[in-house]
């Protein structure tokens, strides 16, 4: 009798440990193909995102690896491939370079935000401001959220360029995602 209630109880522990792991990856949305874990950080989720080659490279090269592996809160709003490729030519590589990290820094900390803000705070804000709503990044921009005809969340940067989120609310160990379409782009 005791060695079928120890095989119980393991059983049991197992299939608990299992569904939590299935609920843990329900909670989150793919991004990039890849699976989105809330018990990891931004970094660690966005280095298996197929879409976020490009962003993943401009975090290294611009050495904030170590800063949004942190323990934050944070929310990234986080460009995808796409949105880097619709840059003007060469501009991706002309930032990677060691001369330009400045630069590259001051654009990749205006889609950072110094706290953990999801969807449904966004849209509170927005509702409460009368339809916009003034967003101040790490990197000094201001950003501002609207809501689309269709009930996106939209930013607008400070060049007037407008990024939709794609994917919301991915949930991080230390703040949170939102997909985007568009790089956001400080004002010179």
């Amino acid at each position: 009798m005791k060695k079928f209630t120890a095989i119980a109880a393991l059983t049991t522990a197992l299939s608990l440990t299992a569904g939590a792991a299935f609920a843990q990856m329900a909670e989150n949305p793919m991004v990039g193909g890849a699976a989105m874990f809330a018990d990891r950080t931004i970094v660690e989720n966005a280095v298996n995102s197929a879409d976020h080659t490009t962003l993943v490279a401009a975090v290294q090269a611009a050495s904030l690896v170590e800063t949004l592996s942190g323990p934050g809160p944070f929310t990234v709003f986080a460009p995808t491939n796409a949105a880097f490729e619709a840059l003007p030519a060469g501009t991706v590589e002309t930032l990677l370079r060691p001369e330009n990290k400045a630069m590259l820094t001051k654009i990749l900390t205006c889609h950072v935000v110094a706290t953990e803000v999801f969807s449904d705070a966004i849209n509170t804000m927005i509702a409460d401001d009368g339809g916009a709503h003034s967003v101040p990044t790490v990197g000094g921009c201001q950003l501002l959220a609207q809501r689309t005809a269709d009930g996106s969340i939209a930013l607008m940067d400070e060049a007037g360029n407008v990024a939709t989120v794609t994917i919301a609310d991915v949930n991080q160990s230390n703040g949170v995602i939102h997909v985007i379409d568009t790089v956001m782009l400080p004002v010179s």
